[in-house]
């Protein structure tokens, strides 16, 4: 346990920080999931409903600087290279 006070406000802080970064991970990977889990037979149009909740997620993550914008286009164009296969 800190023993100075700014130590304990750093723990603090670090701990509300991991929270809300294990948060808005389990979102990213969860809103994947979904598109890889729909079934083969599922419209366009909800699978292109599903895409753009990805990029949004994808997109948001990587301003706040939770994941590296390189590393959110490479999630973004793996997401649309799944849609295209589910969609043919």
């Amino acid at each position: 346990m800190p023993q100075r006070k700014s130590a304990k406000q750093a723990l603090k802080k670090s701990k509300t920080r991991k929270e809300r970064n294990l948060k808005i991970k389990s979102n990213i990977k969860n809103s994947i999931k979904s598109l890889k889990k729909a079934p083969e037979k599922t419209e366009t149009n909800e699978l292109k409903k599903l895409l753009g909740q990805i990029y949004k997620v994808l997109d948001k993550a990587a301003a706040k600087g939770m994941i590296h914008k390189n590393t959110a286009a490479r999630k973004k164009a793996k997401a649309s290279r799944m849609l295209k296969q589910k969609a043919s």
